[in-house]
């Protein structure tokens, strides 16, 4: 345990053994500093967005500053493109079918269903507070969870391994909020200095610098509504990027070839809808500017209070989103890039600088991520598998191949702000197999997708049908396998390759 605890500078002299690794992208290494008679484990700084998809990074310099400090994982997916499913397994470690959270509400999903299965026993925040790290969340926590609500009788409910808890509910609202801050309700008003991110921003900095004042290590989350619609930005951005329109790749407006039964009727974009998918774009583009400086103001924290060199940023994603691409208006959901391959940087001790790393990474990866950090054994029955042997060296050997995704679709419940919007896709029920090389898709009411992103980066050519039988046969029985794993069967390396 005690070499564990010492993983932030063990892994530091290990980037100094190598000046290259596989992955090839040289490394620099990150020296540990961490406060004088302090507790030599790395702090964590985790920073979550809402619906951030991979064409906003372009927009966020410090992000990028970020990568360029620390690992960018270019194939990091959710295991769902919705927001409650996927982090309930962030928090877990646990795959959607384990966790049975499959939706924002309703009989499978939501906080309701995550807080009744007794899940919240049982998280990274639990791991770490247990070993002595102080932890808060502030922002946003699960879907259908509300400031005030009490469960039961007594003070506003603040789930178990949380030192410090200022979350809000789930209007999106970026002003005329409130949040239980430590079982007290607070409501803000509309002035500038009452945008959430802002908000968020500056309490997270004043649990840093109590924290590095008490010497103790914590794991501080923010997580972000932005850029979440209705993509409010700051008064500051609200006029920023005049002009801007979304991407028009080759997947803009365009179906895939024998495209699933959901997807097929699907018509050109109308002149409107591509107007609004632009404002929709343009939009989300400013709400991810104060996300931007918070990361800035954040590491200026850090370095103010001494310990900047003993802490791991890691930024991401909850899910992607999709702005007219495959003719679809804004929305996610779907098994698509766009939705489900999303943002992972690593940046801090012992994490190589300026690298890129091309291993099927997920979030059910950094719970024990986190775990390992801090020198906590998580239990065996953890879906995930720490990344820490990725942020300094060459890929494991006997690492995953495929990342598994489930949905449970279509979703029509009136109560659910991620309910899709007419045109924006709402796909049924469908399970995923993701490699580094393809995507195969198995759907509910008998469609099947097969996209070999090698050559057909932008997922506009579904020969699913064209496959061999036995590849077919292989495909489908190694996602089954997928779909009923538990702990160790969901990380082994699926054999079913590209």
């Amino acid at each position: 345990m005690a070499s564990r605890f010492r993983l932030a500078a063990s892994l530091a002299a290990a980037l100094l053994l190598a000046a290259c690794t596989p992955e090839g992208v040289p490394e620099s290494p990150v020296a540990s500093s961490p406060a004088a008679g302090g507790d030599a484990r790395p702090n964590i700084v985790f920073v979550l967005t809402d619906d951030l998809s991979m064409n906003l990074v372009r927009y966020m310099p410090h992000v990028r500053a970020l990568q360029r400090r620390g690992t960018t994982f270019t194939n990091y997916t959710v295991t769902d493109s919705l927001c409650c499913p996927s982090r309930a397994s962030l928090l877990t470690g646990k795959v959607p079918h384990r966790t049975g959270v499959f939706t924002n509400g309703g009989v499978d999903g939501g906080f309701v269903m995550f807080h009744r299965r007794g899940h919240e026993k049982d998280t990274f925040a639990t791991d770490l507070q247990r070993t002595g790290y102080r932890t808060a969340l502030f922002g946003k926590y699960l879907n259908r969870y509300q400031p005030a609500n009490t469960i039961g009788t007594g003070p506003p409910y603040v789930p178990p391994g949380w030192t410090g808890w200022y979350v809000g509910g789930n209007a999106y609202k970026q002003f005329g909020y409130s949040l239980n801050e430590n079982r007290v309700v607070r409501h803000y008003g509309h002035t500038p200095d009452d945008y959430l991110t802002d908000v968020i921003s500056a309490k997270a900095s004043a649990f840093i610098e109590e924290s590095a004042a008490s010497r103790t290590p914590f794991l501080v989350e923010l997580a972000t509504f932005a850029p979440h619609s209705p993509y409010t930005p700051a008064p500051r951005d609200a006029g920023a990027f005049p002009g801007l329109t979304a991407p028009r790749g080759p997947a803009f407006d365009a179906l895939p070839s024998d495209a699933p039964k959901w997807l097929v009727d699907r018509r050109p974009l109308t002149a409107q809808e591509r107007a609004q998918i632009d404002v929709v774009f343009r939009k989300r583009a400013q709400a991810v500017q104060s996300v931007d400086r918070m990361l800035a103001s954040l590491q200026a924290t850090l370095a103010r209070a001494g310990v900047e060199r003993n802490t791991v940023v890691v930024f991401s994603s909850d899910n992607g989103f999709h702005t007219g691409e495959y003719r679809l208006n804004p929305g996610k959901q779907t098994a698509f890039d766009t939705d489900v391959r999303v943002p992972l940087v690593v940046a801090g001790p012992g994490v190589g600088a300026g690298r890129t790393v091309s291993a099927p990474v997920q979030n059910v990866d950094l719970r024990p991520t986190f775990g390992e950090l801090a020198g906590v054994t998580v239990p065996a029955d953890v879906d995930g598998r720490s990344l820490t042997p990725l942020f300094a060296g060459p890929r494991p050997s006997g690492w995953r191949t495929a990342a598994l995704i489930e949905h449970h679709g279509p979703d029509f419940d009136p109560d659910d702000p991620d309910r899709p919007r007419p045109g924006s896709g709402n796909p049924p029920t469908y399970a995923a197999l993701r490699t580094e090389t393809y995507t195969y898709v198995e759907y509910v009411d008998g469609s099947r997708e097969f996209y070999n992103r090698r050559t057909d980066p932008h997922q506009l050519r579904n020969i699913a049908d064209r496959l061999p039988r036995a590849r077919r046969k292989a495909l489908h029985e190694a996602l089954k396998r997928l779909t009923t794993c538990r702990g160790a069967s969901c990380r082994i390396a699926d054999q079913v390759r590209g």
